[in-house]
């Protein structure tokens, strides 16, 4: 992956719905999220994790990146490691993580999957899920836990549930940008916005939603619907437009740093180096996504 994160969209599919699975891969999705954590019942798990690896299989055929969410309690988690890992899993989602130590001991037997599936080792990344009061005191260390981390996301139910809070902007916007400020310092990718994944029957609604967790510093979403994942993609990448005026206002300021200047003015604006470090970013991105 490079330092532009790849995912804008990671839409849920639950392993074992076979129609589901269809329809997520005429999505366009940057990467599918097969599901054994919340979406399969206790009696199925053993079901959706004997199909990982076929399913995985199918979605990379058919150029998707594939990421598992696997379960909290450790008997489960270890056997979805087990059946998870592998050439065509990118990424494991980790939920209700609760401080660094537990993602270290999951690394570890990682190392030793990999190692006996053949995989690259190091390869299999994952995004950490944050979920409960424990787990957000112990955001800044989570972040940084282990070089496999690549991205990090606050669980708005679960969170509710340990913190007695309503799931709204109010109560989750703190928490969110904590979790932006953590990757940063990290240097992994901030996942999510300020809301709940659950609401996406409102189209508008989630489209301001995801544009607002952009300009908070978001790279990516989680989608549970695939209406969703057009307006993600979206949100997370800088239009054409944008990124044509980012690469004029980098040459205006190369023009006049050329001349000994240090800062100028572009379409009214005073430019100086913060300004086209983001304008970089912003054509970089974009360059990332084809545009």
């Amino acid at each position: 992956m490079s330092h532009v994160f790849a995912w804008r969209s990671m839409l849920f599919v639950p392993a074992t719905n076979d129609r589901f699975i269809q329809s997520a891969l005429r999505q366009p999705a940057d990467a599918i999220q097969l599901d054994l954590e919340d979406s399969v019942a206790l009696d199925q798990k053993e079901q959706a994790r004997a199909r990982v690896d076929e399913v995985s299989g199918l979605c990379a055929e058919q150029g998707k990146d594939v990421i598992v969410r696997v379960n909290r309690p450790w008997r489960l988690l270890l056997r979805d490691i087990e059946a998870s890992v592998g050439p065509h899993v990118k990424a494991l989602t980790l939920p209700k993580v609760p401080n660094a130590a537990f993602v270290q001991s999951v690394a570890e037997i990682i190392d030793e999957v990999e190692i006996e599936k053949g995989v690259t080792p190091g390869s299999t990344r994952l995004i950490v899920m944050v979920e409960d009061a424990e787990g957000l005191h112990e955001m800044n260390a989570i972040a940084a836990a282990h070089p496999r981390v690549c991205g990090l996301i606050v669980g708005a139910e679960d969170l509710a549930v340990s913190m007695q809070m309503a799931v709204c902007a109010d109560s989750l916007y703190v928490p969110n940008v904590m979790a932006v400020a953590a990757c940063r310092r990290a240097g992994i990718a901030p996942i999510g916005f300020v809301g709940s994944v659950a609401d996406f029957a409102d189209k508008d609604a989630f489209r301001e939603t995801v544009e607002r967790a952009a300009r908070l510093g978001f790279e990516g979403a989680f989608c549970i619907h695939p209406t969703q994942v057009a307006i993600a993609n979206a949100a997370f990448s800088p239009s054409a437009e944008a990124v044509t005026r980012a690469r004029a206002l980098i040459a205006a300021f190369r023009e006049e740093e050329a001349k000994g200047r240090s800062a100028c003015t572009f379409e009214g604006r005073m430019v100086d180096a913060p300004v086209v470090k983001q304008a970089q970013r912003l054509v970089e991105k974009g360059e990332a996504f084809g545009l």
